[in-house]
């Protein structure tokens, strides 16, 4: 099975989400804040060739020079999930045997960049994650509904609470 970087995003956000994206289950198209993402995205750092798609697997935002991998976030809000999915494109490379790569969390609507780093703790965190995303998403069903503050502005709102 192959683990995209968008189902670490999603697994660091909310495992249900990530069990209906990864079983075509899809209602960001009708999300306003995807959509202001994608401009955001589309918009920002504009002299760079965006959306590498390596191995039909990971999608970099664009790497800059010194093989640096840029993400585009539009918030910190789930800032995590960035930085994850960040560390899971390095670990990917590094396993295809890319050497020396940094990376860094651009938020331009904010003037901020981080830098992230991936070490050894990372690494044996990422294998856990990418094991049990393979169980998650082979599962008939989706897990349970959790109760927090982020799910009233997610896409799949209305098919887990209404």
């Amino acid at each position: 099975m192959r683990v995209t970087g968008i189902m670490v995003y999603y697994y660091f956000i909310c495992t249900r989400k990530l069990w209906y994206f990864a079983n075509e289950i899809s209602m960001e198209q009708n999300s306003e804040l995807v959509s202001i993402g994608k401009i955001i995205d589309e918009t920002s750092y504009k002299r760079e060739k965006k959306s590498i798609l390596i191995d039909d697997t990971i999608n970099v935002d664009f790497i800059g020079s010194g093989a640096r991998l840029h993400e585009i976030k539009k918030t910190k809000a789930i800032e995590e999930a960035g930085i994850w999915q960040l560390k899971y494109y390095m670990y990917y490379l590094e396993n295809k045997g890319v050497e020396n790569i940094t990376a860094e969390i651009d938020y331009p609507l904010l003037r901020e960049t981080k830098e992230i780093i991936l070490d050894d703790e990372d690494r044996k965190v990422l294998e856990n994650v990418i094991k049990n995303i393979e169980e998650i998403v082979i599962k008939d069903r989706p897990p349970e509904t959790v109760e927090d503050k982020k799910c009233k502005k997610c896409s799949y709102f209305d098919l887990c609470y209404v």
